[in-house]
């Protein structure tokens, strides 16, 4: 199955890889790739085995854009995201014993076990909240970026969102909002190619999002979604205009979902070999190695690897250790 036209193919270079990719920001970057594709594996297998409640939306393929976002980003920046995001909680700095604890309904979960898969929250490193309503991460980190331009902060907000999302109306509204006033916010859109379970090529209309949101007067670029160097030069890029009072920014960055909308979709809309050509062709991990691991060898590829695949089995055994939230 054709990607969606509505959709740019992850796996193409949109843009030039960045001058100041360096070493550090690599290791820092493989770090949270691996820690993030361990920890939705993790999930998974949770999930399977009766661990956590309900179902679970994971990022498996969308690493990048949440590692890259993040990378961007202050400390005192604040991030509103979506019912999928475990990765960028993870790329924020989330403690992933208590994002785990949280996943499995236990009392020492981000909320007390009260919010679940959907519905996270860690303000102490940047994420105001996770939220089950589609499009509504949009609004929210415009209010945020509000706040931070009336307090003369210097923050930045920015909001995950989805390709589906992008027909809300309160997504246009909250458009229209920004340019008005000139706010420090950053749309990021994560397009993989459905809203659901429906192509964007069928229900956004129009051949481009980036386009689209031009329309509505904000500065709009297409980002390829696997590279999570060309994700950090973009939000960095985005961010700066923001301190700069140049207004709000909107990135739709390709992405390929590894996985199904959710945790018993059958993936029945997707062609038998789709899957299988987004992991050769736009698996992040894979991209990082082949274009952005800088001066990184292997064995220090792999040493990274084992720590956070340890970080990631150590948070599962004292998640499935802790108490219940009760009722």
């Amino acid at each position: 199955m054709p990607a969606p036209t509505s959709q740019p193919t992850p796996g193409s270079d949109q843009t030039p890889a960045p001058n100041d990719w360096t070493d550090a920001r690599a290791r820092a970057a493989w770090a949270g790739l691996v820690r993030c594709r361990r920890f939705e594996d993790a999930v998974m297998d949770a999930w399977r085995a009766g661990d956590i409640p309900g179902v679970v939306h994971v990022a498996t393929g969308q690493e990048a854009t949440a590692v890259g976002a993040a990378l961007a980003l202050a400390p005192d920046d604040q991030v509103t995201s979506t019912h999928r995001g475990h990765g960028h909680a993870l790329a924020l700095g989330t403690d992933p014993t208590a994002l785990m604890a949280e996943l499995m309904g236990r009392r020492t979960g981000l909320v007390a076990g009260r919010g679940g898969s959907k519905h996270l929250s860690d303000p102490a490193h940047g994420l105001l909240a996770t939220n089950a309503i589609v499009g509504a991460s949009v609004p929210l980190a415009a209010g945020a970026a509000l706040s931070a331009k009336t307090r003369q902060t210097g923050g930045v907000a920015l909001a995950f969102t989805g390709d589906g999302a992008t027909n809300q109306g309160a997504v246009f509204e909250a458009m229209v909002m920004a340019v008005a006033l000139a706010l420090p916010l950053i749309i990021l859109v994560e397009n993989n190619g459905y809203g659901q379970t429906t192509a964007s090529a069928y229900a956004s209309g129009g051949q481009s999002l980036t386009a689209r949101a031009r329309g509505f007067g904000l500065d709009a670029r297409t980002v390829d979604g696997s590279r999570v160097d060309l994700v950090w030069s973009a939000v960095s890029r985005a961010a700066d205009r923001a301190r700069l009072g140049l207004g709000p920014s909107f990135i739709e960055a390709a992405v390929g979902r590894l996985e199904g909308f959710f945790s018993l979709d059958a993936q029945a809309y997707r062609g038998a070999d789709e899957v299988a050509r987004l992991r050769d062709a736009a698996c992040p991990l894979a991209r990082f190695r082949a274009k952005a691991r800088g001066g990184l060898d292997d064995a220090t590829l792999a040493a990274i690897e084992t720590d956070q695949a340890e970080a990631v089995d150590a948070a599962l055994a004292a998640a499935r250790a802790a108490p219940p939230a009760g009722p």
